[in-house]
């Protein structure tokens, strides 16, 4: 059974950002639509559902890993802070995002606190992630099915 390992990153979290919005449980905070993800941003993100995208790529970097805390997952989603004619540097991105969605995915038994600091994935939160994983093969097959079966037909005529 293909697991979240597996997956290219881009397709799983594409695919379980849309279940995420699709189920209607994640809460959603109201500021979403206004606030920056991090100091160094000049605007807040393009995408309507950006909180879903980051729920989702937050959800699989705690399963690819054993104990996440909010410190790790700032630098992760960090970015370039433009200093002028300096040279650019590292910045972390906002951590009450990071938090407001770590308390989302809690609040739907994706994640749970650990023992020691941070975050961890949930039975209920891997077998979920496992089950969206063999959706998106499954997914990727039956496309390059339909690719074959086009090209062959192109090529009998």
């Amino acid at each position: 059974m293909p697991g979240v390992r597996d997956v290219s990153a881009e397709s799983f979290i594409a695919a379980y950002a849309s279940h995420l919005k699709r189920s209607g449980k994640l809460e959603v905070p109201t500021w979403v639509d206004l606030v920056k993800t991090g100091a160094f941003k000049e605007l807040a993100p393009y995408d309507p559902d950006w909180y879903y995208v980051r729920a989702a790529a937050v959800a699989r970097h705690i399963y690819l890993r054993k104990d996440v805390g909010i410190g790790a997952l700032t630098k992760l989603h960090g970015g370039r802070k433009r200093r002028g004619n300096r040279p650019s540097h590292h910045a972390d991105c906002s951590s009450a995002v990071q938090r407001k969605v770590c308390q989302s995915l809690e609040k739907i038994g994706v994640l749970e606190k650990s023992d020691n600091e941070g975050r961890r994935i949930t039975q209920d939160g891997v077998r979920d992630l496992d089950r969206i994983a063999t959706a998106v093969v499954d997914a990727a097959k039956e496309d390059e099915e339909e690719e074959e079966e086009e090209e062959g037909g192109e090529e009998e005529e």
